[in-house]
Parts: C-alpha cells; sequence; structure tokens
C-alpha cells in the first residue's frame, strides 16, 4: 500500500470534485454580476443624486426674462477680475441703469392700472384719482383751454409786466399766496418734522426781516397755530440773510424785477397743468441750464409717465392700494421677509465675530437690532380703502386742469399739516410704495422696504436664492449697517479698540482712492466713507446668509445660457442692481461713483475671488482686505 494521497478516487468522489469546481466557477460569475450591477447601480446613483442635489436650471417664465435682462445688460467679453462693472453693466449703447428702468416698469405697472376699466369703484373716492389721471391724459381739453386759466391767476398777483397789465404789488401777500395756494416756493422752502435735533432758534425776523415769516409760515401750514415763539430749525440762516438783503434791495429800485421772478417762477411750477407750448418752453431752458453745468440732458418722458407721476402724489393711499394689490402679493411678502430674517441672523453672527467693537458696545448693538422695526410693501394706513372718500373730500375736480391740479396741490398740503397735528404712533413713510428706495428711518429706528423695489428683476420667489440673496439682500444687509454709523464715526465707540478701527477704515479710504475711474467722474473718499463700509459689509453679510441658507436646504436653481455657477450668480446679481450710468458725481452725495461700489466690495471679498479665479494680485484679488466686518 502506498502514502494516501496516491490511492485512486471512487467515481462518487471524482463527481463531487468536479461538482465542487463548478460551483466554484458558478459563485465567482455571480459575485462579477453583482460587482457590475453594484457599479451601475451607483452610477445611477450618483447620477440621480446630482441631478437632485445639484443646481437645477430654472426655465420657467420669470427665470427666462431674468435671464434676457442679463443677456441685454453685460458685456461677457470683459475680464471679471478686472473690471466687473463693463461684465454686469456694459451694453452696446451705454450703460444699464437698473434702479432707473424698475423704477419706469413700476410707473408702467400703474399706468396700465390706470388705464384699466373697472378698477375703481363708484363712491370710494378712488374714482377722483382716476379722473384726475383722465383729465391730465386729455390733451385736446387742455389745449382748448390754452392761456386763460393762467391769466387769471397772474391778475389775482397782481399782473406782470410781461404781458403789459402790471400793477403794484404786495411782496408778502404775494409770497403768502404763492406757497399755500399755489404749491410755489420761490425763495425758501419750508417742511415739518417732528422733533428738531437739535434745536435752533434763531431770530429769523431780525436776521432776514424782508420775509413776514410768521403771517407766511402760518399761510403754509394752516391750521396749525403758529406763534413768534415757535421753534424752527434753520438750514442755512446765511442764505436766508443775503436772501432778504437783495429782496429789501430789488423791492426798493426794481419791484418789477423780484415780481418777474416770482410769476416765471410760478409759470415753471405749473407748466405740467399747461399747454403743451409752456411744457416745450420749460423742457427748452431746463436742458440749456443743464449743458451750461456739463450734464447729460434729460431724456423726453411720455405723457402717460407725468400723469402717472402726478396722479401718485396727489393720491398716494389709492395707487399704494393697487399697486401692493397687484405686484406685491402675500407669498412676496413672505419671502420677502423670510429673506429679511435670514440677512438679519446674519448680522447678528457677524456682529458677534468683530475682533475691534467691545462687549458693552457689541450688546448695545445687538439690542438695537432686537428693537429694530422692519416694513414691507406699503403702510398699513395707505392699504385702507375705505380713507380714500375721507382723504379727498376737498378735492374738487375741474373745470379746467390747471383747477384740478390747484385743487390737488391745497389738498396735499393741507393733509400733510392735518397728519401732522394727529397722533403718529407709527412710522411716516418718506417714500411711495411703488418707489424702488429702500432707507433707515434713525428717529423711528425702523427699515423699510417698498414694494417697488422687492421686483424683477431684483427679487422674486421663483428666482435661484442667489439672485435674490445678492440682489435684495445685500440691500437689505446695507440698510441694517446704518443703524451702527455711529460706532464708525470719530469718538462713536469710545470702548472699542480704536486703533484697529481706524486702521480698517484707513484701508478702506486708501483701497477706494486706488480705483481707476473715467475722467469725467471723480468723488471724495472721505465723504463716502460710511456708505463705502456700507456697500462692503452688506455683500460680505449677504453671501454669509446665501452660503449658510444653500448649505441647510439642498435643489438650488442657476440660469441656462448664463455659464454662472450659483456662487457666481450671487456675485453677477449684487453688481446688477449697482449699474447705472457714469455721470459727474454729486458733490453732495455720499455714495462712491457706480463702478466703485461694484470693485470696491467685491475686491474685499476672497468668495468672489475664489468663485471667478481671480489670480493673486488682480485688481479684484489683492493681497490684503480691509478687516472692518
Amino acid at each position: 500500500m502506498g502514502p494516501p494521497w496516491s490511492q485512486e478516487r471512487s467515481p462518487e468522489e471524482s463527481l463531487s470534485t468536479e461538482w465542487s469546481r463548478q460551483s466554484t466557477r458558478a459563485r465567482w460569475v455571480l459575485l462579477a454580476v453583482l460587482l457590475c450591477g453594484l457599479l451601475i447601480g451607483c452610477s445611477m446613483l450618483w447620477v440621480y443624486i446630482f441631478r437632485n442635489c445639484g443646481p437645477w436650471t430654472c426655465e420657467s417664465p420669470v427665470c427666462m426674462e431674468l435671464v434676457n435682462h442679463y443677456l441685454a445688460s453685460g458685456n461677457r467679453s470683459a475680464a471679471p477680475c478686472t473690471d466687473f462693472f463693463s461684465f454686469a453693466c456694459e451694453k452696446a449703447n451705454g450703460t444699464s441703469n437698473s434702479f432707473q428702468a424698475l423704477a419706469e416698469e413700476n410707473k408702467s405697472r400703474l399706468w396700465k392700472l390706470l388705464e384699466a376699466p373697472g378698477s375703481w369703484h363708484l363712491e370710494s373716492g378712488e374714482e377722483k384719482a382716476f379722473q384726475f389721471y383722465n383729465s391730465c391724459m386729455d390733451t385736446d381739453a387742455i389745449e382748448a383751454s390754452g392761456t386763460g386759466p393762467l391769466v387769471q391767476i397772474i391778475k389775482e398777483l397782481g399782473g406782470w409786466n410781461i404781458s403789459g397789465n402790471w400793477t403794484f404789488f404786495d411782496f408778502n401777500q404775494n409770497l403768502r399766496l404763492l406757497m399755500s395756494q399755489y404749491g410755489h416756493f420761490p425763495f425758501f422752502r419750508a417742511y415739518l418734522h417732528p422733533h428738531p435735533a437739535p434745536p435752533h432758534t434763531p431770530i429769523i425776523q431780525e436776521m432776514a426781516p424782508a420775509i413776514d415769516w410768521l403771517s407766511c409760515l402760518q399761510a403754509i401750514f394752516t391750521p396749525m397755530s403758529l406763534s413768534p415763539s415757535q421753534t424752527l430749525q434753520v438750514h442755512d440762516l446765511d442764505y436766508l440773510r443775503n436772501m432778504s438783503q437783495l429782496v429789501e434791495e430789488g423791492l426798493l429800485n426794481h419791484s418789477e424785477i423780484i415780481q418777474s421772478y416770482m410769476i416765471l417762477g410760478l409759470v415753471d411750477t405749473l407748466s405740467p397743468a399747461l399747454a403743451t407750448k409752456f411744457q416745450e418752453a420749460r423742457r427748452e431752458l431746463t436742458q440749456k441750464l443743464r449743458k451750461l453745468k456739463e450734464r447729460p440732458p434729460l431724456p423726453a418722458y411720455p405723457r402717460w409717465m407725468k400723469c402717472v407721476e402726478q396722479t401718485g402724489s396727489f393720491f398716494e393711499p389709492t395707487l399704494a392700494a393697487l399697486f401692493v394689490h397687484e405686484a406685491f402679493g402675500p407669498s412676496i411678502r413672505s419671502a420677502a421677509m423670510e429673506l429679511f430674517a435670514e440677512i438679519k441672523d446674519a448680522v447678528i453672527v457677524r456682529l458677534k465675530k468683530l475682533s475691534w467693537i467691545s462687549e458693552e458696545t457689541r450688546k448695545e448693538a445687538l439690542n438695537k437690532l432686537t428693537q429694530l422695526q422692519v416694513e414691507m410693501g406699503a403702510p398699513k394706513r395707505a392699504l385702507k380703502t375705505e380713507m380714500a372718500k375721507q382723504e379727498y373730500s376737498d378735492i374738487q375736480l375741474g373745470p379746467s386742469f390747471l383747477q384740478s391740479f390747484l385743487s390737488c396741490v391745497r389738498s396735499l398740503q393741507g393733509r400733510k399739516v392735518r397728519s401732522f397735528l394727529q397722533p403718529f404712533p407709527y412710522h411716516r413713510w418718506q417714500k411711495s410704495p411703488w418707489s424702488v428706495s429702500a432707507y433707515y428711518s434713525v428717529p423711528d429706528h425702523v427699515v423699510v422696504f417698498p414694494a417697488g423695489l422687492l421686483q424683477p428683476p431684483f427679487f422674486h420667489p421663483g428666482y435661484p436664492r442667489a439672485v435674490n440673496f445678492g440682489a435684495v439682500g445685500s440691500i437689505m444687509a446695507h440698510k441694517l449697517l446704518h443703524i451702527f454709523f455711529q460706532f464708525l464715526l470719530p469718538g462713536g465707540c469710545p470702548a472699542c479698540d480704536t486703533r484697529a478701527l481706524q486702521e480698517a477704515l484707513l484701508c478702506l479710504e486708501h483701497r477706494y482712492a486706488a480705483f481707476p475711474l473715467p475722467s469725467m467722474s471723480s468723488f471724495n473718499g472721505s465723504h463716502t466713507l460710511l456708505e463705502n463700509a456700507a456697500d462692503i459689509g452688506g455683500v460680505a453679510i449677504a453671501f454669509q446668509a446665501y452660503r449658510k441658507r444653500i448649505t441647510e436646504r439642498t435643489g438650488e436653481l442657476t440660469l441656462p445660457n448664463q455659464e454662472l455657477s450659483p456662487y457666481q450668480l450671487f456675485f453677477r446679481s449684487y453688481a446688477q442692481v449697482m449699474c447705472r450710468e457714469l455721470i459727474s458725481q454729486d458733490p453732495q452725495d455720499t455714495h462712491s461713483p457706480p463702478r466703485l461700489r461694484v470693485h470696491g466690495p467685491l475686491s474685499n471679498s476672497p468668495d468672489f475671488a475664489k468663485h471667478f479665479l481671480c489670480p493673486s494680485g488682480s485688481l479684484l484679488n489683492p493681497s490684503t482686505r480691509c478687516k472692518l466686518w
């Protein structure tokens, strides 16, 4: 007998061995099939995840309109890292003006509402607004009236030497009539404000005696009762003193010149309600004066736009209710409030991390944010349509459009005075609901975002979130930072790290001064410093809020034909709201020129440089950044 492994196997054993081999081979084949299936399944799952969790392309009508708007307003050949303003704003026939375009679109919506039959209800008071608008558009009737209505007013004021029927006039009596009855302020303007701070009580009756101040102001602010001891806030006493001296000299030697100046100014004020030849003469004079000041000519606006503006001035409650009902429904308001809440939270997070702020000041700032009120869309009082009948009860329309216009002027002035005299527990809006200007009111500690601003192409619930955060979100953050301007002023934050704060502000001033500007524009960096700080902080805070939003919630949208990631779209939408013509800078404007309002904040954002792959050292990716917010 040999060793065991040399023994021959039985047929049964041979069959078992063969079966084992085939079974092993089958298991390998099955394992290979399972692995292939798993790979295919993982690939399909990856495609599913990518398509459902990555950015979807928004092809809804509102998104496609936004795409067309972006394509029409940007220069895609411009290099984003060196000239993002041109990349977003430049177009073939100049530079787009986003705020102006939106303002005109809002007026167009009001125009359609005013033209639509059945938009108002009889006996509601609203009909006067529509009747006024229709009479403004009735140019045939206005032309047929000719100069008759105006000539009658001039006669009541003592005549005009140009018309050949000039008589002696009482200067102060005419001044009272012009300001109280005709809405014309030839030498000074007067306003009502709740509490002058700081109060000023110069005796203007002694310093500017040509004006009978008490009787003039009493006429303007009827039915308010005034007295010689009334507290006044005078903004430019030197002007009033010099004006009074010129008036006194003119009345002694050239009284006809004083009268002519007053009547000519009245014609200018009333020209929108007069025949075409008056409006054309006014426009020609305005254009020549702008040319002397080296300012671009004003565009010609259609008649309907002028009539919408006038109707909105005199009948704001009616048009506010119509506009909000049409353009700012509950879903839009809810989305806007949600966006504001996220921006406010991001401001709070940023405040908690500021290095230069003291703990005491940080608590004060957080307390300010807690107490802040926000108003969105329109004032609640303006939406109460039952108030319209009472508001417009003293308006008498006709027989001529000029007389209707003057009746509305007097009614509006009276409403303002009566409103001031009544207890007003909430904020008086400074802008119309269809305005595109948000603002922060220091006295009332309220931030206001009119319905007119929260419209395409700046905002829409159906937009990619990058658009809403980049455009309106940056504006919201900017306005919230206005609350803290006092901390940035010299001595405004004594408990803070003054050295670190001043270094950041100085860095900011130098950064803006280094940007190249076209020859036609200039700016004072120290004059615009606070608004520059709000621009930079607004973009940074809005981006922080956006990044948090898309981290927590999947399913972001992007736009077709833009080749922009969601993060890039955020910065594109921010720049879009800053687009406007490059004109001579107004010395009183506290904002930088539009190109700097784009390049300044983006150059201070490392996220912008990261997502646009900007080379280190390029204009919008400098080696150092200002650490303010």
